[in-house]
């Protein structure tokens, strides 16, 4: 039988601009009703590029946000994973790289499974021109 407990995106934003949290929820639920928990943010929309990164070939990159003790914890205990939020634990190094089987993944990621995280402080960058 399939658990109860499913880790999915749950949408927010505005019209053409989607922000998602990745949540915690009951399967039957609706995408946007109450989570059990909220286990970090997605943002799709790549963040915009300076012109000086653009001239050094830098490419663009997708916000996300994650705890990984609670995403640990949630996938030890049994929760499901969406399509979607698999790919996306997949990159972090939460899931191996052949989840749940070859047979049913869609795109394949190359990347070994983490042991421990590390914080990477960044400077803070501005997204908006000064005028």
């Amino acid at each position: 039988m399939s658990s109860p407990i499913r880790i999915r995106l749950a949408r927010f934003g505005r019209k053409h601009s989607p922000l998602y949290n990745i949540v915690v929820a009951n399967r039957g639920k609706a995408r946007d009703s109450l989570p059990i928990e909220v286990l970090g943010t997605y943002n799709p929309n790549p963040v915009p590029l300076t012109p000086q990164e653009k001239a050094q070939g830098t490419k663009p990159f997708k916000h996300i946000e994650l705890d990984f003790d609670r995403s640990k914890y949630w996938l030890g205990v049994g929760a499901e994973v969406s399509d979607r939020v698999s790919f996306l634990f997949k990159k972090a190094g939460l899931l191996p790289e052949q989840w749940p089987k070859p047979s049913k993944l869609s795109q394949h990621v190359e990347k070994p499974l983490t042991n421990d995280t590390k914080t990477i402080l960044e400077e803070p960058r501005e997204f908006f021109r000064r005028r």
